[in-house]
């Protein structure tokens, strides 16, 4: 579940701001199509503050080479490895929309209805290797039910600061139904091909 999402520079100024930004400070990120491994542009929390950072996605796994991208959010409060991040150093991933595929691997696109960004939900560990950030994932809504078993969990724009800073908020939020989104089968690319 959510194994890549998309970050769209080309149509949105606030996420082309957000990357520039970054990069301005020396964290470049991946746009477009971003994949597991790749330097992933989060919101976190810093000095009580909100942050932007640059953050490796997948923690290392228990096997040479093993990637753990997702976490998911009935267990994330049971996981050894997870409950201390997630307590402790929530992020959301900014993104345009995710993907997902179906059991006939035919990939889905998902995005707000109205364009807006999504907020992801997630956390971030400390490793050897550096910081690295995992995407939370739920039950899904409607629209993602129909094609796999899983989706990420969204937090709303109120709320961001609420996610960032507030564990109850966090905690009941673990809970939530997910807004609908609306789906596609077209690359997010194409338009531009």
């Amino acid at each position: 579940m959510c194994g890549r999402y998309y970050i769209d520079v080309r149509r949105n100024k606030r996420l082309r701001q957000l990357t520039e930004s970054l990069a301005d400070h020396d964290m470049p990120v991946k746009t477009g199509e971003v994949f597991p491994k790749d330097h992933a542009a989060v919101i976190m929390a810093h000095a009580q503050h909100m942050a932007l950072g640059s953050v490796v996605w997948g923690f290392p796994g228990f096997k040479p080479g093993q990637l753990i991208i997702n976490a998911r959010s009935e267990t994330v409060l049971i996981k050894e490895m997870f409950k201390a991040p997630f307590l402790n150093e929530r992020c959301v991933f900014p993104m345009s929309g995710f993907y997902e595929w179906s059991e006939d691997k035919e990939k889905t696109y998902f995005q707000d209805p109205q364009g807006r960004i999504l907020l992801v939900a997630g956390f971030i560990a400390h490793f050897p290797e550096g910081k690295r950030s995992i995407i939370l994932t739920t039950t899904p809504n409607d629209a993602v039910a129909r094609v796999h078993d899983r989706m990420p969990l969204m937090i709303p724009h109120k709320d961001l600061k609420k996610w960032l800073f507030d564990d109850t908020y966090a905690v009941a939020q673990l809970r939530e139904e997910m807004a609908e989104l609306i789906s596609t089968k077209n690359d997010p690319d194409a338009v531009f091909s």
